[in-house]
C-alpha cells in the first residue's frame, strides 16, 4: 500500500522537528530569528532588536536565544521576526515594530497565542490552532 504523500510530508515534519529540539537540548529555549538584511535594517530592524531584548528583559524571559539573520525571505514584509519554541508552531511575523514586538512578547511568547495581523508565513492549517479571540 502506498503512503499518501501528504502523510509523508507531516512524518518527515514531526521527525525533523523533533531532530532539531535534541540538537537544541533544551526543549525550553525560545529561538528568535530577526531579518538583519538591507531591507530589515532599512524597514526599522535595528528598532525593532532593540525594543525585543529590552521586552525580554523587562518579562525576566532569560530562555530565549535571539539570532540575528539576513532576509527570512520576506521583504515586502520587513521587519520580520520567526519565532520557535517547544508546543507552538514556528511562526513569521511581518512588518514588526516595536510595539508590535511587545505584543508578540506577549501573546505569542508568554499567551501562546498567535498575534493577528502579522502573521505573513505558518505551517499548514493542520498545525496551527488559531486563537480563541481575535487579537
Amino acid at each position: 500500500m502506498e503512503m499518501n504523500p501528504r502523510e509523508e510530508l507531516k512524518k518527515l515534519r514531526e521527525k525533523k522537528r523533533l531532530e532539531l529540539h535534541e540538537r537544541k537540548g533544551n526543549e525550553n529555549i525560545i529561538e528568535i530569528l530577526i531579518g538583519m538584511g538591507s531591507s530589515g535594517i532599512a524597514s526599522g530592524a535595528k528598532n525593532v532588536l532593540q525594543a525585543l531584548n529590552e521586552t525580554l528583559e523587562e518579562r525576566g524571559i532569560s530562555n530565549a536565544i535571539i539570532r540575528k539573520t539576513g532576509s527570512l525571505g520576506l521583504d515586502h514584509a520587513e521587519p520580520t521576526l520567526e519565532i520557535r519554541m517547544n508546543g507552538m508552531p514556528d511562526i513569521i511575523y511581518g512588518k514588526v515594530t516595536p510595539d508590535v514586538t511587545r505584543r508578540i512578547v506577549d501573546r505569542h511568547i508568554l499567551g501562546r497565542e498567535l498575534v493577528c495581523g502579522h502573521v505573513f508565513d505558518k505551517p499548514a492549517q493542520d498545525v496551527v490552532k488559531e486563537p480563541k479571540h481575535a487579537l
